[in-house]
């Protein structure tokens, strides 16, 4: 009979995957693990000749190509020469062209940092004096667009494969070694090998884009291919499909050769099953004088059978931890841990943490699937559930360690949970997890009052006991059926006798014997067989009906009493909230290890130059921005003038001029200035500035909490109904 999803299950399904696909398409590009944490010259300085080269430092080593840095004049031409070098440690250098022209220069760079993420951005700065026109949106955006969100997706799916592939093998050799030959566990586990193959093949086809052009026509591109193979990540994820290689060998032994033994023996309680004959009679019901010799016998294969399989299944475990250990060290020595603060240490946490995670998540899937999908006549039995309990309890005893660790290795201090993106993407997961532990303790509590009731067995016995009854009947009516029909033609084989003689009379009661016994008769032998075969026929068809019947009750009957049972089944809804839960928590996981760390973040912030501290005159770090007007009344053209002093992160002295289009100062009735990042979703943030004197304005202690590119907006009324906006974007901090 075939199964289908409960509605309630299918709806359960798509509503995570709706969540899923939200917390995707609200993460943006992927933030930089490595920051820019210096440059020479600096952000948004006024040097006084043009320098020879242009030197970032960044908060960790990157690796770069020969356009990973990249400085454009005035009008957008490149003026660097040669390809970027490494000067020392994370600062790198690109060479200029000579005699460059007075102006604003605008340096790009596109980098990818050492855990695999990549990097990019720009700034500007001036020789002799800032120019009129500057190049705008020239910075690339790193992992963003179509190629940034399906390189996440794969990657929520990688992890959710191996979750599923480990946890799963995990389960069946811990916990519930008959789950081996189970149908829908062996479905569960080949389909996480196949998400996690797929999903590397599909990182490697993308990572060139991803970390480049960021162009989805060039992810079939085998040049830039060949230049990710030669990378560290490229590496690890060609090692990764080596190991998935070694998974496959492991699936196919544990669901072949392993399924087998376990078919004969109950590993579950180490007790042997009853050996069945060809034509499924027990062993032990073969008569004989032989009987206690084949009885020896079969003790002594059964010993050898299960040393057999308890071979096989220490085998399978150290071979199991080995591959899947593997796989989870191709993310921690291309990602957060192989960088940073103790990566000796940090490479092995993450290790363990990865496996801890996939113990309890990919086994909870095991066990919902087990629960929903088990054949009826062989459930999950109470002390699987309890085994993988306990299970469960030291796997996040594992993770609350490790994961502590990492908290404080990425972090770094109280401040950065609340201050930096990771901290409070953290939040969101701790918070996740306390949910995920509250809802298992729940399915601790179901599981300990599941059991498996004698009365259950003594019911199902009754039942069945029935059915033979009925079947018994059943067979009797059949053949007494048989037995009238064979009467009935003995009877008008004797009345034909009665009128034609005794010798008639002779040859109807063989043929009657003939019919009642089965055997040929001498006289009508064609009809007589005829009659017979399809006698035996239609018996043959009854009996296969019956055994159909009889196995649909049984069926039926387990499937009533396994869900029937009230804590079986609140078990079964804590089990399917818990995975739900797990689904949202692998999606914020996988933002996690896309987000900058909140040590790095805060770093940079405190590396990060004054510009007025860099400058090399009295008009360093100062901006300003001339935006002309016209509010389309009598007098309502001119041009607006803000200097901002010294443009950078905290306090700032801003002054606002207004001029007529002579030159002439303009006294309007009111000026708003407001400052809007919209990268980050700042602002506006409106400032009043006090009128000093004919056409001038100025407010002291402007704050400007972060750095970036910052829209300012000028609104100026020149009359009771007339009233403008104009805005310009320019670089603060």
């Amino acid at each position: 009979m075939t199964r289908t999803i409960t509605p309630r299950l299918r709806t359960l399904v798509l509503l995570l995957l709706a969540v899923t696909g939200a917390l995707f398409a609200g993460a943006g590009p992927a933030s930089a693990h490595a920051a820019l944490t210096g440059s020479d010259p600096a952000q948004g300085v006024v040097v006084p000749k043009a320098p020879t080269q242009v030197s970032l430092t960044f908060s960790e080593t990157v690796a770069l190509n020969d356009g990973s840095l990249r400085v454009l004049d005035p009008r957008g031409k490149p003026v660097q020469t040669g390809r970027p070098v490494n000067v020392s440690g994370t600062t790198y250098a690109v060479r200029l062209k000579d005699g460059l022209a007075k102006g604003t220069y605008t340096v790009t760079y596109q980098v990818v940092s050492a855990d695999s993420h990549p990097v990019a951005g720009a700034y500007t700065f001036s020789v002799g004096a800032p120019s009129q026109t500057v190049v705008s949106g020239t910075g690339p955006v790193a992992g963003g667009g179509i190629v940034g969100a399906l390189y996440g997706i794969g990657r929520y799916l990688s992890y959710a494969g191996f979750i599923v592939l480990a946890g799963g093998a995990a389960f069946v050799l811990a916990c519930w070694q008959r789950g081996a030959g189970v149908r829908a566990v062996q479905r569960l586990v080949v389909g996480g090998w196949l998400t996690l193959t797929a999903a590397t093949l599909w990182l490697l086809l993308l990572r060139g884009s991803y970390t480049g052009s960021g162009k989805l026509g060039d992810v079939f591109d085998l040049d830039l291919l060949g230049q990710v193979l030669q990378t560290k990540t490229g590496a690890t994820l060609v090692s990764r499909l080596l190991l998935l290689a070694a998974a496959a060998l492991f699936i196919a032994v544990l669901f072949g050769a392993y399924a087998r033994t376990t078919a004969t023996t109950d590993p579950d309680d180490g007790s042997e099953r009853p050996r069945t004959d060809a034509g499924g009679n027990g062993a032990d019901a073969e008569a004989g004088t032989g009987g206690a010799s084949d009885e020896e016998v079969t003790d002594e294969e059964a010993a050898d059978e299960q040393a057999a399989r308890r071979d096989l299944t220490f085998g399978l475990s150290i071979g199991g931890v080995v591959v899947a250990a593997g796989l989870a060290a191709s993310w921690a020595m291309a990602e957060h841990a192989s960088t940073g603060l103790q990566p000796g240490i940090a490479m092995p946490v993450d290790v363990v943490h990865l496996l801890a995670v996939a113990a309890w998540l990919g086994g909870l899937t095991t066990l919902l699937v087990a629960l929903y999908r088990a054949p009826a006549d062989a459930p999950v039995e109470a002390a699987v559930v309890r085994r993988f309990s306990r299970v469960a309890f030291g796997s996040v005893l594992a993770l609350v360690a490790t994961g502590t660790y990492q908290s404080w290795r990425q972090l770094g201090s109280w401040s950065a949970f609340t201050g930096t993106r990771y901290g409070q993407l953290l939040l969101v997961k701790i918070g996740l997890v306390a949910v995920l532990v509250g809802v298992a303790w729940i399915s601790r509590r179901w599981t300990a009052r599941l059991t498996d009731p004698a009365e259950t067995g003594a019911e199902a016995a009754s039942e069945a006991g029935a059915e033979a009854e009925v079947g018994a009947e059943a067979e009797v009516g059949a053949e007494a059926e048989v037995g009238a029909e064979a009467a009935s033609e003995a009877g008008a084989a004797v009345g034909a006798a009665a009128a034609g003689g005794v010798r008639s009379v002779q040859a109807g009661a063989e043929a009657a014997d003939s019919v009642g016994t089965g055997t040929e008769s001498p006289t009508g032998t064609t009809t007589t067989t005829t009659t017979t075969t399809g006698d035996r026929t239609r018996d043959g068809e009854r009996a296969a009906q019956l055994a159909r019947q009889r196995a649909a009750v049984d069926a039926a009957r387990d499937k009533r009493l396994r869900d029937g049972d009230p804590n079986r089944s609140g078990l079964r809804r804590s089990v399917l909230a818990e995975a739900g839960i797990a689904v949202v928590l692998l999606a914020v996981t996988t933002m996690l290890t896309q987000t900058e760390p909140g040590r790095t973040e805060q770093d940079a912030r405190a590396a990060a130059p004054s510009p007025s501290s860099s400058a090399s005159s009295s008009s360093s770090g100062a901006v300003t921005l001339d935006m002309s007007f016209d509010t389309g009344g009598t007098d309502g053209k001119g041009l607006v003038r803000i200097d901002i002093d010294p443009a950078r992160v905290g306090g700032n002295e801003m002054h606002v001029y207004v001029q007529r289009p002579n030159g002439r100062a303009f006294d309007i009735p009111e000026v708003k200035i407001a400052f809007t990042l919209e990268a980050k979703r700042i602002g506006p943030l409106t400032v009043n500035p006090d009128h000093i004197t004919t056409g001038h304005w100025a407010a002291d202690g402007v704050q400007i909490p972060v750095a970036g590119d910052w829209k300012i907006a000028a609104t100026v009324r020149t009359s009771d109904i007339d009233q403008v906006t104009v805005s310009k974007n320019t670089q603060i901090g």
